[in-house]
């Protein structure tokens, strides 16, 4: 029942509150929540719900510190609405809610119930778990929560993984000093911004210039880098790297890790992009080249794309007409599994890697720094081809960490 309804205190009255959820919702949280919660309390309802929709991971701490609070009395709901609310939803035993709600795209933020169940294992979630997530703008779709959950749940350790969908940098900060969070997994767009935020950055996180990895250790916040070992990994026993002619399409974030991850192996890089000037910055950055856009055919013995061309929100070649005559094709997209770029590299012979490989990679040493074990093998690769396979309509994700 409404609260505001004219009827409610009557109602109430009546029933004596006996089997009754009274409930009151917010376009944007409401000042002085704490004292609407007494209020309503007071009215000797069963259980008492409040339900706000947020924009920012910081407007869902009120919750958590109402929550807190009432430890006593856990006859309540606390739900925070939207996509940077999806916490609470899965946190729901933090927040010692009678329940929580799940449903496909029924409210902003709702998840459906399989996934709560099989992906967050919400029912094992306890209030004293250990939380780690993923921060991104946006995070929705990402194939990091099935991974490390899965991992969680192999080894048995009381944690979780959650979407933490933040406004901005500071938004993140505040949020995860606030709940104690235990470690993230860093991506678009706050690989460079965050790292201010860092008390001590690992030697290759400084020379990629980003990080994608935030490891607390006594309140401590350390930034690494797994990019560049996640990039290598699915590399090793398919092609000798040391003196062969590497080229990297792209020229951002990404292709700064593949190209100092490439020389320090020994290649020759060459880096190709759109924009000559920007190709030319990243390979003075990184001890490569800089050669054209598209790269000459028969220039390269492994071709690296690191652009988001071929992902599912951008579906085509990023160089399309070219002939692909070297050895190896290494998309980093990873959604499709089977991008345009890949597709053609197999009609033309040429042996293929997709971004699902560095995705896993990159996780598993993440979920080392945060642990201290490696995941079973295979754990994740399975736990991420479910979820991209499950995923309908197609996410449109590309490459993230």
């Amino acid at each position: 029942m409404e609260a505001a309804a004219a009827f409610a205190p009557g109602f109430l009255a009546a029933r004596g509150g006996r089997r009754i959820v009274l409930s009151a919702h917010f376009d944007a949280p409401p000042p002085g929540l704490g004292e609407r919660y007494a209020a309503m309390r007071a009215a000797s309802a069963e259980v008492v719900k409040l339900a706000m929709r947020v924009e920012r991971l910081t407007d869902v701490l009120p919750l958590f510190e109402l929550a807190d609070g009432q430890r006593d009395d856990p006859n309540h709901v606390l739900i925070a609405m939207g996509e940077a609310g999806v916490v609470s939803r899965v946190l729901s035993a933090r927040l010692r809610n009678r329940w929580t709600y799940a449903g496909d795209a029924v409210a902003s933020g709702q998840l459906p119930p399989g996934r709560l169940l099989r992906e967050f294992r919400i029912d094992r979630v306890r209030a004293d778990a250990a939380v780690y997530g993923v921060v991104g703008n946006p995070v929705a779709h990402s194939l990091s929560p099935p991974m490390h959950n899965a991992g969680f749940a192999a080894l048995g350790l009381n944690a979780v993984y959650v979407p933490l969908q933040a406004a901005d940098a500071e938004d993140f900060v505040r949020f995860a000093r606030a709940i104690n969070l235990r470690g993230a997994s860093i991506t678009a767009p706050f690989k460079v911004a965050l790292m201010d935020a860092m008390d001590e950055i690992d030697p290759v996180a400084r020379r990629v210039g980003a990080i994608n990895t935030l490891v607390v250790r006594d309140r401590r916040w350390f930034g690494f880098n797994t990019d560049v070992e996640g990039f290598l990994a699915p590399l090793a026993g398919r092609i000798r790297l040391k003196g062969i002619r590497a080229t990297v399409l792209g020229a951002g974030g990404a292709a700064r890790a593949v190209a100092i991850a490439l020389a320090d192996q020994g290649a020759a890089v060459t880096v190709s992009a759109r924009r000559a000037d920007a190709a030319a910055r990243l390979a003075e950055a990184t001890g490569a080249r800089a050669g054209g856009f598209p790269p000459r055919p028969g220039s390269w013995d492994l071709l690296v794309n690191a652009t988001p061309a071929g992902s599912a929100a951008d579906p085509v070649n990023p160089i399309p007409g070219t002939p692909l005559e070297g050895e190896l094709v290494f998309d980093l997209v990873y959604s499709p599994v089977r991008t345009p770029l890949l597709a053609a590299a197999e009609e033309e012979g040429c042996l293929t890697l997709g971004g699902l490989d560095m995705l896993i990679a990159q996780a598993e040493r993440q979920f080392q720094l945060w642990t201290g074990q490696r995941p079973p093998q295979d754990l994740f690769k399975s736990s991420a081809a479910r979820a991209l396979a499950a995923a309908a309509p197609p996410a449109a994700v590309t490459r993230e960490s």
